[in-house]
């Protein structure tokens, strides 16, 4: 039985992996992909890791990729219950450009060309040809590795507002595509179903989350109550600092986030000074130097 869709969500609002040290995985998000340091945090949980944002330079949800960012070395191994990779959407005329400098490979996929690329920690992601006049740095997709498309198809269409759009067979596995009305970045949620299943493994490398847009509080609890109604086991509200996220998994094992857009990544530094100073939570403050002296020094001097 179905589940009536109060309104469709907006979009993906951020996505969330694990990268290895923090300078590094600075350094090639902002020197070498362009793409701008929105946020120098902590790991809620974990304080004495960095949490890095990086995004377009409107800083807006839609383009927001978060590390938390491990000084370890090991690596992750991406598989079912995990997000595969992400696709920034890019001019079909730079495809060449950014294969030639970052030796990535291009393919197909629902007549679009995809760059496939690594970054210093293995993390998989991807540049897609897209004739829209979309910011740089902004979302096309993302794509979850789930054993089964359908349970998770479920989700993405009775709840979160999603229609099929299309199924195409690839290099091992089964690729199924669904899409946000509209013509926003961030709107299309791929599945990869595998022919060789694999139990993904979290560490550098794999993404941790992929959150989705709530447009307000109101638009997040009515998406909660509908989510408990299925069963799912879903977090009350926690406060992020920039956005208020709620947190489950889905059938495939997926950990998905509902973040409201507000009150936004300006609300502790102006946008033109975005990412240049260690922000914390108020309830690290009074650790700023133990945990200053514990995380390592990064040089921004390029930004």
């Amino acid at each position: 039985m179905s589940t009536p869709n109060p309104t469709p969500i907006d979009g993906l609002h951020h996505i969330t992996a694990i990268s290895g040290p923090a300078q590094e995985n600075l350094d090639f998000y902002t020197k070498t992909l362009r793409t701008r340091l929105i946020k120098q945090t902590v790991n809620f949980d974990a304080p004495s890791m960095y949490h890095l944002y990086y995004g377009a330079q409107h800083a807006r949800p839609g383009s927001v990729l978060t590390f938390f960012n491990r000084e370890e070395r090991s690596k992750g191994t991406p598989g079912e219950g995990a997000a595969l990779a992400f696709a920034y959407a890019a001019p079909p005329e730079s495809l060449a450009q950014w294969e030639a400098r970052l030796n990535g490979t291009i393919s197909t996929r629902f007549g679009q060309e995809v760059l496939s690329l690594r970054d210093p920690h293995g993390q998989h992601f991807e540049m897609i040809a897209y004739e829209e006049d979309h910011a740089w740095g902004e979302f096309h997709s993302v794509t979850l590795w789930v054993p089964d498309a359908a349970p998770t198809a479920a989700i993405l269409t009775e709840i979160f507002g999603y229609a099929p759009t299309g199924q195409e067979r690839g290099d091992g596995g089964t690729r199924h595509r669904f899409t946000l009305p509209g013509d926003a970045p961030a709107r299309i949620v791929d599945l990869w179903v595998s022919d060789t299943p694999q139990q993904a493994r979290p560490g550098p490398g794999t993404i941790h989350h992929v959150a989705f847009r709530a447009r307000d509080a109101a638009h997040q609890q009515a998406l909660r109550e509908m989510l408990l109604a299925r069963g799912l086991d879903v977090t009350g509200v926690r406060d992020r600092q920039y956005f208020k996220a709620i947190y489950f998994r889905e059938p495939g094992g997926v950990l998905f986030e509902i973040a409201t857009d507000a009150p936004g990544f300006d609300v502790d530094e102006p946008q033109d000074k975005l990412g240049l100073k260690l922000k914390l939570p108020e309830q690290y403050e009074p650790k700023r130097r133990e945990l200053e002296a514990k995380l390592p020094a990064l040089e921004l001097d390029t930004l």
